[in-house]
């Protein structure tokens, strides 16, 4: 026969604290969940502006300089310029403007040398506000 061990007095006594734990513990969720946090906010100082003057801002304008495959090579808004020292002082003069934002669009069979021209002088004289207009792989113009 199997005999079982006879069970103490002193392990009777202790109750089993495991579900008690479990209560205490989803009782603090819940009160936690439940308590109102007060929201932090931080205050943005907007500054006022005329409705008027909003209006009439002025876009930037914008100027397009198109080298192409064959000579002459340099055009701004489509007025062709048939070397470099024409081509170059036509642009600075278009220039003088810091508003004024330029973009290049070259033709993809275009030689490099008068990009590369017209990336010098725009880098020698510090004009930064550039976009060069690129033409994804697999699409025809």
């Amino acid at each position: 026969m199997i005999k079982a061990a006879a069970k103490s007095e002193s392990s009777l006594a202790v109750p089993e604290l495991t579900p008690l734990i479990d209560i205490v513990f989803i009782v603090i969720v819940f009160l936690l969940i439940t308590a109102n946090v007060p929201l932090l906010k931080l205050p943005v100082d907007i500054p006022q502006t005329d409705n008027e003057a909003a209006l009439t801002a002025s876009t930037p304008s914008v100027l397009t300089v198109t080298i192409d495959k064959v000579k002459p090579y340099w055009s701004i808004e489509q007025q062709t310029y048939a070397d470099w020292p024409s081509f170059k002082a036509a642009l600075l003069a278009r220039l003088g403007d810091p508003s004024m934002s330029l973009t290049i669009a070259a033709d993809k069979a275009a030689p490099t040398e008068p990009l590369l021209q017209l990336l010098a002088l725009l880098n020698q004289q510090q004009i930064s506000n550039t976009q060069i207009i690129m033409q994804q792989p697999g699409t025809s113009s």
